[in-house]
This record gives structure tokens, sequence and C-alpha cells, in this order.
């Protein structure tokens, strides 16, 4: 039997204590964030919730998302239940901007950074906004739409709006669009119907739209959902020649759409770095720097053009 000295014995026992003291550092050092979304149905929102994930993974950060369901209750619940964990960051595309300020304001008093991402939370103790300045994308859609009124349509149109009323971020972007497509005489807004950022209610709605007004040209649609259930309710009137589409957000029906002429221009954003920028800001803060107020993600309008490089993405 082999003899152990004792002295090798008392260092390997102070080697594996320092170890040990070390991963019990380390894992104490490794940050839990939470990223608190709308929903899992969006493809949008997976991109984004998968470009927070990597950049977690890569900087040994523990991620959890939380999915509301399109409800806002869920949200703000969520939030509570984060700061009762003691989470180090928070991360929430809200439903209702105004609504989850409370629980923002908690989470902040708590000491928990709350980065907005998405949607845009109004002035408050939030750390940063992450996102598309939506109403600017809306007045840059307006300016597409009114162009190709004018070039494609013999300068008159009957639009017809796929909303989201119970969405501030779309309520934005329908304000923005609207500012610049009212101010086109050739152009006559003749409905605005709400999908309620659901795409069956959006299929539903819009085909009440199309119903009644046999008449409509256009279609400005806010959201993934709404441009997915406009996209539906043109598709089964049989109605492609005689409808164009705008809206908001890439999807393998929406690039269809554009192969076949009834999509005209789709607004892209890039949810993937929305969601590495939000994670990357409180890394940041975590390590005692500081963020700018705003962080911009900017935006591509997606034609027939240009939509070849997003082919591979959405199969």
């Amino acid at each position: 039997m082999p003899i152990i000295r004792r002295e090798f014995l008392s260092t390997a026992a102070g080697l594996a204590a320092t170890i040990g003291l070390k991963s019990q550092a380390q894992a104490a050092a490794a940050p839990t964030f939470a990223l608190i979304q709308i929903n899992e149905q969006a493809i949008f929102f997976n991109q984004m919730s998968a470009g927070a994930r990597q950049a977690a993974k890569q900087a040994g950060a523990t991620l959890v998302i939380f999915n509301a369901n399109d409800q806002p209750t869920q949200q703000n619940n969520a939030i509570e239940t984060y700061t009762e964990q003691k989470v180090q960051g928070i991360i929430v595309d809200a439903i209702d901007v105004n609504g989850i300020m409370p629980a923002v304001q908690s989470a902040s008093a708590a000491g928990i950074p709350v980065i907005g991402v998405d949607s845009v939370l109004p002035a408050g103790p939030q750390r940063t906004q992450v996102g598309v300045d939506n109403e600017q994308a809306g007045h840059l859609t307006g300016n597409y739409f009114v162009r190709y009124v004018k070039q494609s349509m013999g300068g008159h149109a009957k639009l017809g709006i796929v909303a989201a009323l119970n969405s501030s971020i779309q309520n934005i972007r329908q304000k923005g669009f609207e500012a610049v497509a009212r101010q086109e005489p050739g152009v006559k807004v003749v409905g605005v119907v709400d999908g309620r950022n659901i795409q069956d209610n959006a299929l539903t709605v819009a085909e009440t739209l199309l119903t009644g007004n046999p008449d409509l040209t256009a279609i400005y649609a806010t959201g993934e959902p709404a441009l997915l259930g406009a996209i539906a309710a043109v598709n089964s009137q049989g109605r492609q020649d005689s409808v164009k589409i705008f809206g908001w957000d890439l999807t393998a029906e929406a690039i269809a759409g554009i192969d076949a002429g009834t999509v005209v221009a789709v607004v892209q954003q890039d949810p993937r770095a929305m969601g590495v920028a939000a994670v990357g800001a409180l890394l940041t803060l975590r390590q005692g720097g500081t963020v700018p107020k705003s962080i911009p993600i900017p935006i591509t309008i997606v034609t027939k053009a240009n939509v070849q490089p997003y082919r591979a993405i959405f199969k």
C-alpha cells in the first residue's frame, strides 16, 4: 500500500477548498436575467428571445423567458415575481406600456435594472430603451406607400388598416403611417379594424374589411399577426391582383406575397439584435458601466428588389 504524506493530504484539501470557493464565487457572480415577452406565437418574439439567449450564454449568464400570451396582467405579475426572486436584471417588451410602470418602478426600487425593448415605455426608472423608432418607421413606410400609389396605382388608393389597438407600439406605427397617408389627396382611409395582435383575429377582421369594401385597393398591417391575417384574407377572397399590402415583419408567407406581387413592402426589424443589445446593456450595468437612454436598432423596408437575403431566414 503506497504511503501518502500528510503534507500532500493537507495541500490537496486546501486546493479542493480553494477550488470550491472559486466555484461558489463564480456561481454567485453569474447573473440571472429575465426576459418578459408578449407572446411566443410571432417569429419576431422568438428571434428576439434567441438573440437574448445567445448573448446571455456567451456571457455565462442565465436567462429565463416568460411568455405572457398577450396578457398585460401576466407581465405585471411576472415582474413582481422576478423582483421577489431577486434576479439581476429584467427586460420587458410591454403590452400595456403605462400599466406596466408600477411594476417597473417596484423592480427598480429593489435595485433591479429594467430594460425596455421594442415597446416604448413612458418616462420612468428604466435604464434604457432598445428598439426601433416606430413612429419614424411609420412615416418612412407611409412615404413609400404614397410614392407607390402615385407611381403604380394611378395616384388613387382606398386604404384599410389592420391594426392591434391593444398594442401601444402598433398604435404608434399606425399613427406614423397615417400622418403621411392621410395628407395625400388621392388616398382615402375607408376603415381600421382591430386584430388584437392575434393572427386568427386579424384574419377575421381583415376578411370583414375586404367584404365591406369591395373597392378596397390597399391594406396597411401594423404587425406580424396583422400582416399574416391580411395576406390570408386577400388570398382567400381571390383579390391578390386588386389589393396591395404593406406591413411589418417578414415571414415565409410575406415573402411568398412579395414574390406574387400582392405584398409590396414590409418593414423588417432586427429582433435578434434587440435581444442581444438588451442583454448587453444589463451586462454593462452589472459591471458598473453606463448605458445611453436609448439604443436604436435600424429597420429595412423589404421589397421585391431586396428580399433575396431574407429567404434563408424564413424558409
